[in-house]
C-alpha cells in the first residue's frame, strides 16, 4: 500500500486556508505544508506574537482569533471574511488538554469551551464564505481520547465535578459529532462543501504542557519513539483529509501504526458513540444556544 505524503497533495495555489493553533505543534506543521503547495494560509492564533513569527515562518496571514473567547471569535471571522470573501478550507486544529479546572471568557469549562464551542461559531461564522467553493472542506481535528468520552447533558460545563482527562475525552468525542452532523447537514443541504475528520495520533507537541509532569517526561523520552511521533509526521491525517480528491464527506482520517499511535495517514474507524445522531443533534442544538451561532447553509 502507498504511503501518503506531503509529496502526495495536489497544487493548492488559489485556495485560501484557515488554521487554528496556527502557531506550533502539528497546526503550524499543517500552515507550513499548506503555504509550501501553494495556499493562502491564515494563522488563526490567540496571541499575537507567536502569530508574527508563524507568519514569518510560513508566510502565513495572522489573525487573532482566541478560542475562549466568542467576542473575538466574531471579530476574528468578521476580518477574515473581509480579507478572503471565499475560503475553502477550515482547519479546526487549535486545543488545550487536561487543564486545571478553568473558565473561558464566556463562562465555559476550558476544554469543552475552546475545543468544541469556539470551533462550532467559528466554523458557522465561516461556512457561508465557504459554501460557494468548490471543493471546500471543514477539517476537524479530534483524538483517540474520543472513546473514553461521554457527553454529559446535565452538566457540559463540568460544574459538578471537574476531572481534567473526562472533560478532554468529552470534548474530542464532541469534535466527533459536530464534524459527522456538519457533514449530514451540509449533504441534506446539496452544499459543495464538506466536513470530515481526524486524529493525529500520539505526537510531541505544547498541547501535553498540563498533563502531569511524569508524563511529560515518559512521552519526550527518545525510547518512545515506537509510539510518539514529531509534529510534521503527525500534522499528515489532517493534511490528506484537506487535500486528497479521494476524500469524501463523513471520512475519519488518523495514522495507521498500531493503535493508531503514528504513522501514514489512512482512513479509519470511530467509535460507534460518535456516530450517535440523536447525541449530535442534541450537542448541535445545545451548542447553538451557548454560543449564539445560528448555521446558515446557502451562500
Amino acid at each position: 500500500m502507498t504511503r501518503w505524503t506531503t509529496a502526495d497533495m495536489p497544487d493548492q495555489s488559489g485556495r485560501v486556508a484557515v488554521v487554528t493553533g496556527a502557531n506550533t505543534g502539528v497546526g503550524l506543521a499543517t500552515a507550513r505544508a499548506l503555504a509550501k503547495a501553494g495556499a493562502t494560509v491564515v494563522l488563526a492564533c490567540r496571541d499575537r506574537d507567536r502569530a508574527d513569527a508563524a507568519a514569518a515562518d510560513t508566510g502565513g496571514e495572522p489573525v487573532l482569533v482566541d478560542l475562549g473567547s466568542l467576542d473575538s471569535v466574531r471579530a476574528g471571522a468578521e476580518q477574515i471574511v473581509a480579507a478572503h470573501p471565499r475560503v475553502d478550507l477550515l482547519i479546526n486544529n487549535a486545543g488545550v488538554m487536561m487543564t486545571p479546572r478553568g473558565r473561558t471568557q464566556d463562562g465555559f469549562e476550558l476544554q469543552i469551551g475552546i475545543n468544541h464551542l469556539g470551533h462550532f461559531a467559528l466554523t458557522g461564522l465561516l461556512l457561508p464564505a465557504m459554501l460557494g467553493a468548490p471543493g471546500s472542506r471543514v477539517v476537524t481535528v479530534s483524538s483517540n481520547a474520543h472513546r473514553a468520552g461521554e457527553i454529559n447533558f446535565d452538566d457540559l460545563n463540568s460544574r459538578d465535578r471537574y476531572r481534567p482527562m473526562a472533560a478532554y475525552a468529552q470534548s474530542k468525542l464532541a469534535n466527533l459529532l459536530f464534524a459527522y452532523e456538519l457533514q449530514r447537514r451540509l449533504a441534506a443541504a446539496k452544499a459543495m462543501t464538506i466536513s470530515v475528520a481526524v486524529h493525529p495520533g500520539s505526537a510531541r507537541t505544547e498541547l501535553a504542557r498540563d498533563t502531569p509532569r511524569a508524563v511529560r517526561t515518559v512521552m519526550a523520552s527518545p525510547l518512545m519513539s515506537w509510539m510518539v511521533q514529531e509534529s510534521d509526521q503527525a500534522a499528515l491525517p489532517t493534511l490528506r483529509a484537506a487535500t486528497d480528491p479521494a476524500v469524501r464527506g463523513g471520512d475519519y482520517y488518523g495514522p495507521d501504526g498500531w493503535n493508531g499511535f503514528k504513522g501514514h495517514p489512512v482512513r479509519t474507524a470511530s467509535a460507534l458513540r460518535s456516530h450517535d445522531a440523536a447525541v449530535a443533534r442534541r450537542l448541535w442544538e445545545k451548542s447553538e444556544r451557548l454560543t449564539e451561532v445560528a448555521y446558515r447553509f446557502t451562500p
